[in-house]
């Protein structure tokens, strides 16, 4: 590099790469003062300075007050600032990486398997590469090299070798990103995601709500024939997908949560977010799940804990409690109306407006419902012929069940 040509490289840097000029101009000046004393026959009490004229590019050396005038300054000068360039460079292109991922923390992105690294999958990102760590993995997964991969971006870090992008597959909040690539009415707020729990590569519970009475959350979710929740199942390599209505009643929220298994009773204490559920003796291992994965999992999306009973555990449960003697109901370790019988707020699909409506409507009781007739049941607004039958039939259903 020729002394005449460094200022215009310095200025290109700084264009380009957004590197102070005056920052690069500090560094060649110490890094030709450092190489120079190397070299040059300097007395050791003497500081060597180098100066750096702005306009013509020219560097001097000097030791104390006096010029160093040597044949060899000129080729250090020349090969140390093309060394500090070539740093300066490779800094500041770390540094644009390190900001990029920065800004695409909690993102998706996608690149391809590169390398396997004691058990991290390295991924090639085009200028850098992400780590795709064992832990941050779905076990259920796998990959070879070449494989295009889409992951979160869990966090980036600055080291001493460049940039470090940390990549996951099994945090929940890459379910909640698909969610939001595959389904337009929750990348434009329409719809919103209000919890998701998640047990990778097995099972995932998202709960979502609509700010908008004539959009159906989960129909919207789903998908036509179930095209949009499919192609993220697809992404996730089978892994399963409950997706749950939310809703501001907690034992609605829980029947939700706790689906596909059916709830005979509630029992909540509001101000310890706890519940204990009964249900049938042919519900229990369908609520419980797999290595108890479906209840782990409803908790977690709810925020409270959940103990599930049948009938005849919650009788030994209550007797343990009172030491056996006396009524049951007499003695409850909480208040009787907190002990929820099946009412019209366990009918399926029936939310809070509607339940109003047939309540205005005379309809209070599932006994009601479950004795009226269609045309009857379509005098409540909002209810045409078909939700009428399908209400009564559900009413009588629950009727039986209890």
């Amino acid at each position: 590099m020729d002394t005449n040509e460094l200022m215009t490289i310095l200025e290109q840097l700084e264009r380009d790469k957004g590197i102070d000029k005056e920052i690069l101009i500090s560094a060649v000046e110490a890094a030709v003062a450092s190489a120079a004393r190397k070299i040059l026959s300097v007395e050791e009490e003497d500081e060597v300075k180098v100066v750096l004229n702005r306009k013509t590019g020219k560097l001097k050396a000097y030791a104390g007050d006096q010029e160093i005038r040597s044949s060899e300054f000129g080729r250090i000068a020349a090969q140390t600032a093309k060394q500090v360039v070539i740093q300066k460079i490779r800094e500041a292109e770390k540094d644009v990486v390190y900001t990029e991922y920065q800004g695409r923390i909690g993102q998706i992105i996608s690149g391809s398997v590169y390398r396997f690294e004691k058990g991290n999958i390295i991924i090639d990102l085009g200028k850098t590469e992400g780590c795709l760590l064992r832990s941050e993995q779905s076990p259920k997964e796998e990959f070879k090299q070449g494989d295009r991969v889409r992951a979160y971006v869990l966090n980036a870090t600055r080291e001493t070798k460049g940039p470090q992008i940390i990549l996951s597959r099994a945090h929940p909040n890459f379910v909640k990103r698909l969610f939001e690539l595959e389904v337009p009415e929750i990348y434009e707020g329409i719809v919103e995601v209000k919890s998701i729990a998640r047990a990778a590569g097995e099972r995932t519970k998202i709960s979502v709500y609509s700010k908008d009475d004539k959009v159906d959350c989960v129909g919207a979710c789903v998908g036509m024939r179930g095209s949009r929740v499919k192609n993220i199942v697809t992404e996730l390599q089978g892994e399963r997908i409950d997706i749950v209505r939310y809703s501001e009643d907690i034992k609605e929220y829980i029947q939700a949560a706790l689906s596909p298994a059916e709830i005979s009773q509630i029992q909540v204490k509001s101000d310890e977010k706890k519940a204990n559920l009964i249900v049938a003796e042919d519900q229990l291992s369908l609520a419980i799940g797999k290595r108890g994965q479906n209840v782990r999992l409803a908790s977690e999306l709810v925020g409270w804990d959940l103990n599930i009973f049948t009938a005849e555990q919650w009788k030994k449960h209550l007797d343990g409690l009172l030491g056996g003697s006396g009524p049951i109901i007499d003695k409850l370790p909480v208040k009787v109306d907190d002990v929820q019988s099946i009412g019209l707020q366990d009918l399926p699909g029936v939310g809070e407006k509607l339940l109003e409506a047939l309540k205005e409507a005379g309809f209070e009781s599932l006994e009601k419902i479950a004795s009226a007739t269609v045309e009857q049941l379509t005098v409540v607004k909002g209810l045409g012929e078909a939700k009428a039958e399908k209400i009564i039939a559900k009413a009588q259903a629950l009727l039986k069940k209890d």
